[in-house]
């Protein structure tokens, strides 16, 4: 198992991603969407993204990595944001976040894509991440404690009115 950074060449099966989370967990497959009307256009500012390039009003340069299974198929997805140094991300987005296929969930690979991100924000010169889960988000808090994470504090959000629970992660 690998994380990849986006590239055309995965095409067909990040597209396998995107409709198992549209059709098993609909709420989120909004953020993936733009991949359907110009899957170039899409990796094309995903890697402009990691660069700081042409980032919309608000965003923070930040890393995008597939989880490749053994199989060659997209089981999750992460972000790395480079800093958390507006509003949203300091009180509830946090340095990391991560999608696991809902075909695949509770088979261990948020735990495994994780670790391998942690070992990524490392070498972007993180020593330790904010990473957060809604609250009641039992699944995704296990994979963060799996990881390390120590709770710092359940807040509510301001962005997002759901209490989320903020942990503190080392990077190794």
């Amino acid at each position: 198992m690998e994380l990849v950074s986006p590239s055309r060449e995965y095409e067909d099966v990040f597209l396998e991603f995107l409709d198992d989370i549209k059709r098993f967990d609909a709420p989120n497959a909004e953020f993936y969407e733009p991949a359907c009307s110009s899957f170039p256009k899409y990796v094309k500012s995903l890697i402009d993204e990691s660069r700081g390039v042409n980032l919309p009003k608000g965003y923070v340069p930040c890393h995008h990595y597939w989880f490749l299974n053994e199989q060659g198929k997209i089981v999750g997805v992460l972000r790395i944001r480079h800093h958390i140094n507006t509003p949203f991300l300091s009180h509830e987005g946090g340095h990391i976040g991560y999608d696991v296929a809902p075909s695949y969930r509770e088979q261990g690979y948020g735990t495994q894509m994780l670790k391998h991100g942690l070992s990524k924000a490392k070498t972007l010169g993180l020593e330790q991440v904010l990473i957060t889960a809604d609250d009641d988000n039992i699944a995704s808090r296990k994979v963060i404690e799996a990881n390390g994470g120590v709770l710092e504090q359940v807040v509510m959000g301001r962005f997002f009115p759901c209490l989320v629970a903020k942990y503190w992660v080392k990077c190794h």
